[in-house]
């Protein structure tokens, strides 16, 4: 039996401790667009293409039923890691903004492939990447 396609990753979540703090650092620093929110959660715009949910750190360990449905409890700890696409016309621009905000550059990449990228923390301890793409992964 085949598996049936998926077309991409519509959402990915990040669990942080003060969602005011964090939706300054997402809205102001990354500047993607409030979608959703409420006090659980908020969910942002990236680039019109897919969805990045924050939650409150423990505040969905139990199922929450909506109008629409049943979602099912999840949480997580620890520092979690998700990529930004960038073009590479952007690096530059990218790198100057987080010095700009006074937000520290943990590190850097070049890629075999030509990519570039730039790593750094949200206030929760995330590990953020902004990444030159085409560059990094094969077929992307």
């Amino acid at each position: 039996m085949l598996t049936p396609p998926v077309d991409a990753i519509l959402e990915t979540a990040l669990y942080v401790d003060d969602l005011d703090r964090a939706g300054a650092f997402y809205e102001q620093v990354m500047g993607l667009p409030v979608l959703h929110a409420e006090d659980r959660m908020r969910a942002y715009s990236v680039n019109g293409r897919s969805v990045l949910l924050l939650f409150l750190r423990g505040g969905t360990t139990e199922p929450v039923q909506t109008k629409s449905g049943l979602i099912p409890a999840h949480d997580a700890q620890g520092q979690i890691h998700i990529a930004f696409a960038i073009s590479p016309a952007q690096l530059e621009a990218w790198r100057a903004h987080l010095v700009k905000n006074a937000v520290p550059i943990e590190g850097t990449s070049d890629w075999q492939r030509g990519g570039h990228s730039l790593y750094f923390r949200d206030p929760d301890g995330n590990m953020l990447e902004v990444a030159t793409t085409p560059g990094l992964w094969e077929g992307f």
